[in-house]
């Protein structure tokens, strides 16, 4: 490794500091390029030798660097082909073993793994046989003196004895290898100025950026390893607040017309006619939103409930206050099948104060006009004529509302339903539909816990229903092990048929489409990295089940890539009762509602996520009768996804669910690192754990603001926040 002993600065290449070859490796598999990119790729985790690094909690297909002790070694002459096999057992304090399979005559290797020794272990963990196992893993021991000392200990030796950090790695670019290039890196390392200002961090007793830097990757103490993290967390939380507050602060000033309550109108009108009493929550965040749209600037609101809380209700009181205020109402909704449901929905609980122009309408009726991609064209001209004209107080439809020669004659509310987000683009077509900027109300029935709440939806005011209305019925859910327990499912499929018979109807739900090459959001990868089967499809699950367990049953299907009438079709002869089991992809998860739907079988179940799997099986148990859903899965018991099922099968409070699903989830993808597939420089910060270091990240911001919106007076600070929260995240983060 080549370097240099001119100062390094953020902005320095790699290649100057540790060699063109490793600089490649280091660009290629990790995007990393400058010296503050190395600086900023902090370790996952330290290891302390003798250490629980616990072996036994690796899932299968886990990219892994364990440390880990020798405890025997065995050689036998492989069976296929000519050559030995060396097999290694390593093993922690844990208890946990791992077998490390090396092929080939390697007697050089057999005699440096000698018992005893401790080592980086690092590789992907597969099972054979029933042992997990590294096939061909990298390594390096930690030196004991004695013979063969590898070359590449010099950088592990430091650490020795001490704590030894694990980084994010790559097959080619092992931990230890980046330990070295950060160590060079370090040795002529000049940090950037402190962009935090000095009042702050006084206030937070927050270390200095370069003694941070430092510490994080060489921690001369535990003490000092925690001040450093705290201090680097805290540069992106700040960030983030910084960011929000902002975008907070100028939405403020946008001015927006008032759309205030009109005594006697639409809105008296739909209460008086409601066939039962609202919950206390669905008033208090109706007031709540009623406030918003009387005042002069635009209503900015993101509406949480759990699955059948009451949220559309909501929805459609606001909207009708906006128009009984002279204005127009837009609902988006993520699918055309949501839309079209939301439509009939709408239509069904207004009656005749939708009928405007029609025979028995009401006094001061209106319209709901449905515009989709599907409309024909006689039709779509109609609707679009009495938008324009405004004899459409509500218009529902997808996102192509924005677009596509769409035009309103007083846009002042846009709801957009089930987090479907909502950024730049949107906002900036929608200006262009309004005089000035509309109100704007988020609806999503995935629970979010506080500090997700405020790190990704911090621009906007959040409102929560939590009870559900009465006559909702509880729902059961279950583990179906089918491959421990094979008769397990076949009572899952003679469970749906006894639901049938009883009058019911029932859900199947499959995590892919079928036919390869659809590139559906819905569609995920066909095949495994670790070998396990494809996912199973609607396409192919419907036949065999049509054939199979549920002969003779009425069997329609539904996915992202039947054509939007069909869709429709399939849905409405669902809902009218005309089919009675739906196999069906994810398409189903937000808003579908048939009250006669009380049994969901979801195969596959380790394949979805848990805020998904509480979304689904929040389609049954809808009417009278108790729901039922079974998650039938294949994957082992004690594994974590079989942990995360026996969860979601524990419990229906979706605020512990949601907890659960940020525990398991990269904080990056909560924050939408993955959007764009690039690395993202939010990589510390636990939206989990770290909540009252969020908390008064906020408040700092929020007075930082107030003093100086725009930063002016603190310029390292707005390029530290632009470096972090890049004009692609803030974008994200401006979604909701």
């Amino acid at each position: 490794m080549t370097t240099t002993s001119e100062p390094a600065t953020v902005d320095t290449p790699l290649k100057k500091l540790v060699g063109e070859k490793t600089a490649k490796a280091l660009a290629a598999h990790l995007d990393l390029h400058t010296a503050g990119d190395l600086v900023h790729h902090f370790p996952r985790r330290y290891d302390e030798r003798g250490e629980h690094t616990d072996i036994r909690s690796l899932d299968v297909g886990e990219q892994v660097t364990v440390l880990a002790q020798v405890r025997r070694t065995d050689v036998r002459p492989m069976r296929q082909r000519r050559g030995k096999l060396l097999e290694v057992t390593v093993g922690d304090d844990s208890g946990g073993v791992l077998t490390c399979t090396f092929f080939g005559n390697q007697a050089w290797r057999e005699r440096e793994l000698r018992p005893g020794r401790w080592g980086l272990f690092a590789g992907k963990v597969t099972e054979f046989r029933g042992k997990r196992q590294l096939n061909g893993p990298e390594y390096v021991l930690l030196g004991e003196g004695g013979d063969g000392e590898a070359a590449a200990n010099e950088e592990v030796e430091e650490f020795a004895g001490a704590l030894i950090p694990v980084y994010p790695a790559a097959a080619a670019v092992p931990t230890w290898v980046i330990a070295r290039c950060v160590r060079v890196v370090l040795d002529t390392f000049t940090p950037p100025e402190d962009p935090q200002p000095a009042t702050v961090r006084a206030t937070r007793n927050l270390i200095d950026l370069g003694t941070a830097l430092r510490e994080i990757h060489r921690p001369s103490s535990k003490e000092a390893l925690y001040r450093a993290r705290r201090r680097l967390k805290w540069d992106e939380a700040f960030a983030v607040q910084l960011t929000l507050v902002q975008r907070k602060h100028r939405a403020a000033a946008w001015p927006a017309r008032s759309r205030p309550p009109r005594p006697g109108g639409l809105l008296d009108a739909f209460d008086a006619r409601l066939p039962y009493e609202l919950t206390g929550g669905q008033r208090a965040v109706g007031a709540e939103i009623a406030a918003d749209l009387s005042t002069a600037h635009p209503m900015h609101r993101l509406l949480q409930g759990e699955v059948g809380s009451g949220k559309t209700v909501v929805a459609l009181r606001a909207m009708l206050q906006v128009v009984d205020a002279g204005g127009q109402a837009a609902l988006l909704a993520p699918t055309e099948v949501l839309a079209a449901q939301h439509h009939r929905g709408i239509l069904d609980l207004l009656g005749p104060l939708a009928r405007a122009g029609e025979l028995g309408a009401a006094d001061g009726a209106t319209s709901v006009e449905l515009v989709t991609g599907s409309l024909g064209a006689a039709a779509r001209r109609r609707a679009l004529a009495e938008v324009a004209a405004g004899r459409a107080g509500i218009v529902l439809g997808t996102h192509a509302l924005l677009y596509e020669g769409v035009d309103f004659a007083d846009l002042g509310l846009v709801v957009v339903d089930e987090q479907h987000r909502f950024g730049v683009e949107q906002r900036d077509a929608l200006r262009a539909k309004a005089d000035q900027p509309p109100h704007v109300l988020v609806m999503t029935a995935t629970p979010i816990p506080r500090t997700v709440a405020m790190t990704v939806y911090g621009d906007l005011e959040v409102s929560a229903l939590t009870q559900l209305p009465q006559g909702r019925s509880p729902i059961a859910s279950h583990v179906v092990p089918a491959a421990e327990k094979p008769a397990f499912l076949d009572r899952a499929w003679r469970r749906l048929r006894e639901e049938v018979a009883a009058g019911h109807q029932a859900y199947v739900v499959c995590p892919r489409i079928g036919d390869a090459g659809s590139g559906s959001e819905e569609e995920p990868p066909r095949e495994d990295d670790n070998g396990r089967r494809p996912p199973l499809a609607v396409t192919e699950v419907a036949p065999l089940l049509a054939e199979g367990p549920l002969h003779g049953l009425r069997i329609g299907i539904l996915h992202g890539r039947l054509p939007a009438d069909e869709k429709d079709a399939v849905m409405r002869a669902f809902a009218d009762g005309e089919l009675d089991v739906l196999v069906a992809t994810t398409v189903i998860e937000v808003g579908v509602n048939v009250p006669n739907a009380t049994v969901m079988i979801v195969l596959d179940a380790d394949r979805f996520g848990v805020s998904q799997l509480h979304q689904l099986r929040g389609r049954v148990g809808r009417g009278s009768a108790a729901g039922l859903c079974l998650l039938v899965t294949e994957a082992a018991e004690g594994s974590s996804a079989r942990e995360r099922l026996d969860a979601v099968a524990s419990t229906t409070d979706g605020f512990k669910l949601a907890e659960l699903d940020l525990e398991q989830r990269r904080e990056g993808d909560v924050l939408g690192a993955t959007q764009s597939g690039r690395r993202s420089h939010l990589r510390l910060l636990s939206l989990l754990r770290d909540t009252d270091l969020i908390r008064d990240a906020r408040a700092e911001a929020i007075a930082l603001v107030e003093d100086d919106p725009e930063l002016a007076r603190h310029p390292a600070l707005a390029a530290s926040v632009a470096a972090l929260v890049d004009a692609e995240r803030a974008e994200y983060l401006e979604k909701g």
